[in-house]
């Protein structure tokens, strides 16, 4: 789960380690600043988002976690169940072992052994469950956020968009390159349009049959 938090570090970089981008008009050709080493050119577009207030208010995000955690919780609480009854048949096992034959006593173990390792094996097959279920909504949002920053930058005529929060590679980034609002805005829309969609098609459908 807490992987998940971190999801938007890969889905909102359409560019890594890259701090600005040129654009550059009329076929212009780059000048350099030998002193500093920064290339000028006439005109730059790039913007940046916080990834963090993103994962916080992002619809979509928030109630795929919910049920991730609830689905974590509820195989928890099955793996646990099975455990604590093998933990009784091995309590009763000790406690009975000295009134069994040597014959029964070997078996008990060896069928105690078995379904210990089948136990294991089910441990196993869970984790893989929830982290295919976890790669299934990284994928999700990596498709989700994606998507929609194509078309909010071909509008806006965005060239870059980066990740600004701690630890990431922008070091500055002036407050009118901030477009984290209207992204979380923007995809909070478009989910919930996404949601109401059944709704209005089951309406319309009913409607033209009465």
């Amino acid at each position: 789960m807490k992987n998940l938090s971190l999801v938007l570090n890969v889905v909102l970089l359409i560019a890594v380690g890259v701090l600005y981008v040129l654009h550059f008009s009329g076929g212009k050709a780059e000048e350099q600043d030998e002193e500093n080493g920064i290339l000028q050119s006439s005109a730059y577009s790039v913007a940046y988002v916080d990834s963090d207030s993103v994962v916080k208010n992002y619809d979509f995000f928030k109630k795929k976690q919910e049920e991730l955690t609830a689905k974590s919780e509820r195989l928890q609480n099955e793996y646990k169940n099975r455990a604590e009854g093998l933990q009784r048949e091995v309590t009763d096992y000790q406690r009975n072992v000295n009134n069994l034959t040597i014959g029964q006593a070997k078996a008990l173990e060896e069928d105690l052994m078995k379904k210990q390792q089948n136990l294991r094996m089910y441990q196993e097959s869970l984790s893989q469950q929830l982290m295919q279920d976890q790669n299934k909504v990284q994928a999700e949002l990596y498709e989700k956020v994606s998507e929609f920053l194509k078309g909010y930058s071909s509008k806006k005529g965005l060239e870059l968009v980066v990740q600004y929060t701690p630890g990431s590679d922008v070091l500055y980034a002036n407050d009118s390159m901030n477009i984290t609002g209207d992204v979380i805005k923007g995809l909070n829309e478009a989910y919930n349009s996404e949601l109401n969609a059944p709704a209005e098609s089951t309406e319309d459908s009913t409607a033209v049959s009465e």
